[in-house]
């Protein structure tokens, strides 16, 4: 099934909390040049699905761009300055990321954040992100910029607890969240991505997530 993008009156910005919100479509005219960078990108650093520190493999595929990249196995979840796969240091932030993550985090009111660290995540058919809390950061109110690109996704926005009952909002490709300062620590997640293709990205969906990690 061929997914084009053709909801645009549902396309509209979304205020999810204090700090939060779905900026539609902010990253649309950028969105085949971000495609290009990860394209090349992954050609340094390579897709993988890491470990959990339960043992499971994650069913989203990742690798990292900027100073530092989130990596987790059996030791836990953390940052590390080199990618463990290659022995080498993440690809640098392309100034195309950088310009896109500031000017999404002013909107919020977060003038200057500037991110040390992009999680670059690839979904397929069945792939999910669990209700979790971004913990592994220095700064617990500095923003977290994420883009969507591709294939359409449920995006699950619950609160402080993970018993919290997620809403469930509607990401499509180009699409910005940022939440920081009251809201940088609610639960998120993403429900089950549907089979489909995408004109830009075929059969997947990807992401691109801005964070300070130090």
């Amino acid at each position: 099934m061929m997914q084009a993008d053709l909801f645009a009156n549902e396309r509209r910005d979304v205020e999810l909390g204090p700090g939060a919100a779905i900026l539609s479509g902010f990253a649309l005219d950028v969105a085949d040049a971000l495609m290009t960078h990860v394209e090349r990108m992954s050609a340094l650093s390579p897709f993988r699905h890491m470990e959990t520190r339960g043992g499971k493999v994650m069913s989203v595929a990742m690798f990292n761009c900027g100073a530092w990249g989130w990596v987790s196995d059996r030791s836990g979840y953390r940052y590390e300055a080199i990618d463990p796969e290659t022995g080498t240091p993440w690809p640098e932030l392309p100034p195309l990321f950088l310009d896109l993550a500031k000017r999404a985090a002013d909107i919020l009111g977060f003038d200057g954040a500037v991110p040390d660290a992009c999680l670059v995540n690839r979904y397929v058919a069945g792939s999910r992100l669990s209700l979790h809390q971004d913990r592994n950061e220095r700064d617990r109110e500095a923003p977290i910029i994420s883009v969507s690109l591709g294939l359409t996704a449920t995006f699950l926005w619950g609160g402080h607890q993970r018993s919290d009952r997620p809403a469930r909002h509607r990401l499509f490709h180009g699409d910005v969240v940022v939440w920081g300062g009251p809201s940088r620590m609610v639960y998120h997640g993403v429900d089950e991505l549907k089979g489909a293709d995408h004109p830009v990205t075929g059969a997947m969906r990807y992401n691109l997530t801005f964070r300070k990690a130090r």
